[in-house]
């Protein structure tokens, strides 16, 4: 009895050393996963402000025009693409975690074939962007613009739904430094291509945005290279196979959530432009609201980083049948999450009063992007931890509760709340802020409350079972 009761402290104290391993071990791989991918992001953002700038010293009205254009393309293509592709979040994930090594490949070749036949459709309303614009009001000159842009970026989404899928089919691996090193040769290689077919060869706005096309196909040829060559996805890369054409119909199923998860929240956004001009004084809140998104798009990669790696984390260990190690992979990323969004409000709170003449010189903007500031700096504390949480739920296969969650959080609650605070109450651009950090708010709350209830040992059973429904005879193969 004595040896036991002399044995308990130091049981105890080898168990907090235990956790504390762990802890340190998960933070590492987080990080580890994060900083790449944040990095990779912001590089592949490059290409389309890259073009826009080459763009901008044209004229005004080719600025406006693929500033339009480039808009536009978001809401009806690279937002499908990007939610459309967040699938193989969940489905790759677990099956690297069980070990299913091959059926990464056969994903990413049904993610090819889905997203290739969805760009279709997508490419012909780019082709019709001109007569769209001009069917919802805007002004001739800059649609004819927009149009003209708009078509010749068709070959960016044909290449950019390929890219995304070897990102998911790499970062489901754990393989993010490629990427990364990818999207920076493909990012300088893009001032070349955007001067050589602007200046030198005279195309205008119409080379800046084929350089953008030809900037993604480089971007997955070395992706593709990689896959094919390096020893590393050995495993994961066996060939194509005949396999890819079946349960096309399951992958949709969970496409189709995923696309609406990304889709829902990217047009909420989108709204808020519109309806800024629709303020008075449409010039200054127009300004200040694109000041804002953009400081918000930058900051955003920090969260949007942390949740793809979550994503990883989760899906790899329900794959794996290791539950508690997804459960605690879930709390050291949010207080990741916090801790960095904490960081960021704070940096912004205290460039409040000089940021703005980064864009601006006139003081009006200046002050009005000063009062702003603060009021991101609370949306980005929010949307820091609703990233990683979306993380959680693709990781998990919830793309079905997470499209239900954006659909009440961003249009029962925040686009009303939006309009309540900035028309009815007056509140102004600062009213269309909080109304979308009140629907911001209530994601939250929903995709937590999902979070704290979950039973992992039956998560990681689900995962286990949705990688044996799709394990299939590999005698197909065809190299």
């Amino acid at each position: 009895m004595e040896n036991l009761t002399s044995e308990t402290p130091l049981i105890k104290e080898e168990r907090k050393t235990d956790i504390k391993a762990e802890v340190t071990d998960e933070v590492k791989k987080q990080l580890w996963l994060a900083g790449p991918i944040i990095a990779g992001n912001l590089l592949q953002n490059l290409i389309q402000m890259i073009s826009v700038m080459f763009v901008g010293h044209l004229g005004e009205l080719s600025l406006s025009g693929a500033s339009m254009a480039t808009s536009f393309a978001g809401v009806t293509g690279y937002s499908l693409m990007m939610g459309s592709a967040s699938a193989m979040d969940t489905l790759c994930g677990q099956a690297y975690g069980a070990k299913e090594y091959y059926l990464l490949g056969i994903y990413k070749q049904r993610a090819m074939l889905i997203l290739t036949l969805l760009s279709i459709p997508l490419a012909t309303i780019w082709f019709y962007t001109n007569e769209i614009l001009l069917f919802f009001g805007q002004e001739a000159d800059i649609a004819w613009e927009a149009g003209i842009y708009a078509k010749w970026m068709i070959p960016s989404l044909f290449g950019y739904g390929l890219f995304e899928c070897h990102v998911r089919f790499l970062q489901a691996q754990n393989i993010v430094f490629p990427v990364m090193l990818s999207s920076g040769v493909t990012a300088m290689w893009h001032l070349l291509v955007c001067w050589l077919l602007v200046y030198e060869l005279g195309m205008g706005g119409k080379g800046a945005a084929l350089a953008a096309g030809i900037s993604n196909w480089i971007n997955v040829a070395i992706l593709a290279v990689y896959v094919r060559l390096s020893p590393n996805c050995k495993k994961t890369w066996v060939g194509f196979s005949k396999e890819a054409f079946y349960d096309l119909v399951e992958f949709i199923k969970l496409a189709v959530p995923s696309a609406l998860m990304v889709c829902l929240e990217w047009w909420s956004f989108e709204f808020l432009v519109l309806l800024s001009g629709l303020l008075p004084n449409p010039q200054l809140e127009t300004s200040v609201l694109s000041i804002t998104l953009n400081t918000a798009s930058c900051v955003y990669m920090i969260p949007f980083g942390l949740g793809a790696a979550i994503s990883t984390r989760v899906s790899n260990e329900l794959g794996a049948g290791r539950p508690e190690a997804a459960k605690l992979a879930v709390r050291v990323i949010l207080c990741l999450a916090i801790t960095g969004a904490i960081i960021i409000g704070i940096i912004l709170i205290l460039i409040r009063n000089i940021w703005g003449y980064a864009y601006s010189n006139e003081e009006e903007v200046v002050k009005y992007v000063a009062i702003m500031l603060p009021i991101l700096a609370i949306w980005s504390m929010l949307d820091s931890i609703q990233n990683v949480l979306s993380g959680v739920a693709r990781g998990c296969g919830w793309q079905n509760i997470g499209a239900f969650v954006n659909l009440g959080a961003f249009y029962a609650v925040g686009i009303p709340s939006a309009i309540l605070l900035a028309f009815v109450l007056r509140i102004g651009g600062m009213g269309l802020w909080m109304g979308l950090m009140c629907g911001v708010f209530v994601q939250v709350v929903l995709l937590l409350t999902i979070t704290l209830l979950t039973n992992w040992e039956k998560e990681a059973t689900k995962a286990k079972s949705r990688v044996v429904c799709s394990s299939l005879p590999t005698d197909m193969v065809v190299t």
